[in-house]
């Protein structure tokens, strides 16, 4: 007897009807339209809101985060960086520390050019504010590595508040070095002036030592105090860009509000001791300070040259270095051999005043005069001219190429001026701008003509 084998049939349809197929078809259509729907207006993870935009560039929607609004995503990054310039600038912190043990403390210490006291008197204990810094940084460059380790690439389970309060111990170090700053640097002062070594090494150290960036031991002791004054503001940076859901939020707030009851504290204790600096005014107050001496100056200059204040344009001022050279031949010599004082600079243009907007607009009108007024630094409280303003229309400005650090200007049969600021940028700038309203006014021609031993050259004269 012949076995029949089973033989396997396969169905060439889907086994079921045609109008039902159909339907099917519609029906998951419709259902993947509504989760693409779903999807474009799905919650935001952060914030809860529907306010998602649909995508239509898939690149763009994989660049973005898929589950946040703008929003919320704005303020991740925004979050972000502020975590990043907590943790960079904290390890800037700590290398100035480190520069002043190293570079000034061991130096003076292995040299014998103080004693041990003398050498707390000035440092304090900057040895313990290395030791809180070193720690404290290391926890939070585990944390920053931590978070990218585990894919968290906007560091939110970053929490720089926690952090901060396991170190809260490091608070009372800064008022133990604050308290003492105005002692050290005092001592410092009085030592400088007795030692002669000493007053050699900080100068050379400050010329020739590229670690310490042309700066001097002073400004790198007040490292502590500008680190300290400046954790509120940057808590403040992360509180901003942390949803208040964040579990860091509160520790952020209380982190912020320890510190600021910190500094608050520092502050009474340094009026109970006498002293008359603070920590709020050295942060806050030192603008302020400036843009007072700022329209001091303002007011002196407009009282000496008596214009109309709504006729009159402050064009350019600031800190410029002046010299007087004997003779037209100092450029050979070069700059080294003039002797350059320190000069509060101003230059003020006369406008004729066409129409309320002509002071307003980008184009300055047409000039009636410009003046250059020189003050002298700040002396018993008060400004000081260092001689009647220089007007532009009896000078000329010049400079030469071998001397591109300095331009000199030169008024007719009186007296010659060398001008220079400490940036060489910023020397050019003023060049171009006095030469500017300089050429404006009478006849520059006639006035260059008449100066036979002037350094003028037109080939070698700045564009």
């Amino acid at each position: 007897a012949t076995r029949t084998k089973p033989v396997d049939v396969e169905r060439a349809d889907s086994g079921i009807g045609q109008m039902p197929a159909r339907k099917w078809r519609n029906r998951a259509s419709e259902t993947l339209s509504s989760l693409q729907a779903w999807e474009a207006h799905r919650p935001c993870t952060d914030c809860g809101e529907r306010d998602l935009p649909v995508e239509t560039d898939v690149q763009n929607c994989n660049q973005r985060r898929a589950d946040l609004c703008e929003k919320c995503h704005k303020r991740r990054t925004e979050r972000k960086e502020s975590v990043l310039e907590f943790v960079n600038t904290e390890a800037s912190y700590g290398e100035d520390l480190r520069i002043i043990k190293e570079e000034f403390y061991l130096p003076m210490q292995v040299a014998g050019l103080l004693s041990q006291e003398q050498l707390q008197g000035i440092f304090s204990n900057i040895q313990e504010l290395i030791d809180l810094n070193e720690n404290f940084l290391e926890i939070l460059q585990e944390e920053i590595d931590q978070a990218f380790d585990q894919g968290d690439n906007d560091l939110m389970t970053v929490c720089i508040g926690e952090i901060f309060l396991e170190f809260v111990n490091m608070l009372p170090a800064f008022q133990t070095y604050c308290l003492q700053q105005s002692s050290s640097v005092n001592m410092l002062n009085a030592l400088e002036k007795e030692k002669e070594l000493l007053r050699i090494f900080l100068n050379v150290s400050q010329n020739d030592n590229t670690a310490l960036r042309r700066m001097n031991l002073r400004s790198f002791l007040m490292a502590p105090l500008q680190r300290v004054t400046k954790y509120p503001l940057l808590l403040s940076r992360i509180i901003k860009a942390t949803t208040e859901y964040h579990p860091d939020h509160g520790s952020l707030r209380e982190a912020k509000s320890r510190i600021e009851s910190h500094l608050e504290h520092i502050n009474m204790k340094t009026k109970q001791e006498g002293n008359t600096w603070t920590l709020r005014s050295f942060r806050q107050d030192s603008k302020k300070k400036r843009e007072v001496i700022n329209i001091e100056m303002r007011e002196t200059a407009l009282k000496t040259v008596g214009w109309l204040r709504e006729e009159t344009r402050f064009v350019m001022e600031g800190a410029l270095q002046l010299a007087q050279p004997p003779d037209g031949q100092w450029v050979k010599k070069g700059s080294k051999t003039l002797k350059f004082q320190n000069m509060q600079v101003l230059l003020l243009v006369n406008m004729k005043r066409v129409s309320e907007s002509s002071l307003e607009s980008a184009e300055p009108g047409p000039v009636k005069d410009a003046v250059l007024v020189l003050i002298r630094d700040k002396n018993n409280g008060k400004f000081h001219l260092l001689r009647e303003p220089l007007r532009l229309s009896n000078c000329i400005v010049s400079t030469d190429p071998d001397c591109d650090d300095t331009f000199e200007l030169i008024e007719i049969r009186r007296e010659a001026f060398v001008f220079r600021d400490s940036d060489r940028a910023r020397t050019h700038h003023w060049f171009r701008q006095i030469r500017r309203y300089s050429r404006e006014l009478g006849s520059w021609k006639k006035r260059r003509n008449a100066l036979p031993n002037i350094m003028i050259s037109t080939p070698h004269t700045r564009p």
